[in-house]
């Protein structure tokens, strides 16, 4: 079925099923109160969620039937995203492996691949993360060291990744190597599916000034992979390691539901309205900002996420809201911290570190998925058409270059 030969009474019927999944399962996430630095609770939850999801015919919706998917149009996704952003988002946890990795095997990977991984990682039967980043080797990700070198019928994997999010509990990661030094950094590096459970990975969790631990240091030591565990082509790693973030940035900016989102602003509202604040001129005129800035990047990420569905890849224009998404997210920490004074930073109950938390975890917002620096250097040179900032080490195999511990 094409969109266009989806009746309106077709579109009302799939709404209404989507409603009712949603009032059954879609009930937000409770924790108890504990803190679950490891984010595993929330993790179950979003699997369950989406294994029922799953059950009722409703995940992956323009995938392939034969892998695991729906085979439906991209209609049916965007009705699913409308109603799915008016319930608490139960999959949040599953970003990354929705959000990047899923789509990053159904455009590259081999059948084979297709078939062994999608319909597990749709269901969530599986989670997946990124390792990209590297002690010496964050926004320069091209300077990685990593390397994976071939001995027979396998690839060796010896290195070390940082940043890489729930990496504890994911059962496969995307990873990017270095396959060979003697050309370009950019030119020699290869990506690769990675069970977490191989022999030689050690992962270790970073303490987070929030007090969480969702994310880990990954060292591999001689990890021994099979050759058919190369994700596309050998040696065109960076090409995909640029399409898995501009994957990545659009999961961040567009997040997994849709239609018109201020949900921060309507948190922070109801919040100065329980402590007497509303009334405030200066306050209510930056609740009413916050709510125009939310706003606009809904229908950004509406645009986006059209562009996506009309069968286009994910271009630099993700970085739009990716960029947004951080600098609405700091905006929001201020004004959370106006509101509720000195129970943001001392407390006697439970209420007040919510927002604490809040305002701390949004720091990991200008980094994660590319720095703002990052982001806006994206959006001038390829969005603007700005001209691009002079590279110094075009061209120089990546074995003369002095890049993290390697000294040239």
């Amino acid at each position: 079925m094409s969109a266009e030969s989806m009746s309106a009474e077709e579109a009302e019927e799939f709404r209404a099923r989507c409603r009712a999944f949603l009032d059954e399962h879609a009930t937000g996430i409770h924790l108890g109160g504990d803190p679950d630095p490891r984010g595993e609770k929330r993790l179950l939850a979003g699997k369950l969620f989406q294994q029922a999801l799953a059950d009722a015919g409703l995940a992956g919706l323009t995938y392939p039937k034969e892998y695991g998917g729906q085979g439906l149009t991209k209609e049916h996704e965007r009705i699913w995203r409308e109603e799915y952003g008016k319930y608490p988002n139960m999959t949040f946890e599953l970003v990354i492996s929705h959000g990047m990795c899923l789509p990053m095997l159904n455009q590259f990977g081999t059948h084979e691949q297709k078939a062994k991984y999608l319909a597990d990682n749709i269901a969530a039967r599986t989670v997946w993360c990124q390792m990209f980043s590297e002690p010496g080797a964050g926004s320069d990700v091209a300077s990685l060291q990593t390397k994976a070198v071939r001995d027979g019928d396998t690839w060796v994997l010896n290195g070390q990744k940082v940043w890489t999010t729930l990496a504890h509990v994911s059962d496969y990661g995307v990873v990017i190597a270095r396959t060979d030094p003697n050309v370009a950094k950019h030119a020699g590096i290869s990506m690769f599916v990675v069970p977490m459970d191989s022999p030689g990975i050690e992962i270790r969790p970073i303490h987070q000034i929030d007090g969480g631990m969702h994310f880990n240091e990954v060292f591999f030591t001689d990890v021994s992979i099979p050759l058919d565990n190369l994700l596309g082509d050998l040696n065109n790693g960076w090409n995909m390691a640029t399409a898995m973030l501009m994957y990545e940035r659009v999961a961040i900016g567009s997040g997994s539901t849709g239609g018109i989102q201020h949900e921060r602003a309507d948190q922070l509202i109801e919040e100065a309205t329980r402590r007497g604040k509303i009334s405030d001129p200066v306050i209510r005129q930056k609740l009413m900002r916050l709510y125009a800035l939310e706003t606009a990047q809904s229908l950004v990420s509406m645009r986006t996420r059209a562009a996506l569905q009309a069968g286009k890849a994910p271009g630099p224009g993700g970085s739009i809201g990716k960029l947004s998404g951080t600098l609405i997210m700091n905006f929001a920490r201020d004004v959370s911290m106006e509101i509720v004074g000195a129970d943001s930073v001392a407390w006697d109950h439970d209420s007040g570190s919510i927002w604490s938390r809040s305002a701390l975890t949004g720091l990991q917002g200008g980094i994660a998925g590319g720095t703002n620096e990052i982001q806006k250097n994206i959006i001038g040179d390829r969005v603007l058409g700005l001209p691009r900032d002079i590279s110094v080490d075009k061209g120089v195999p990546f074995k003369d270059l002095k890049v993290g511990t390697q000294l040239g």
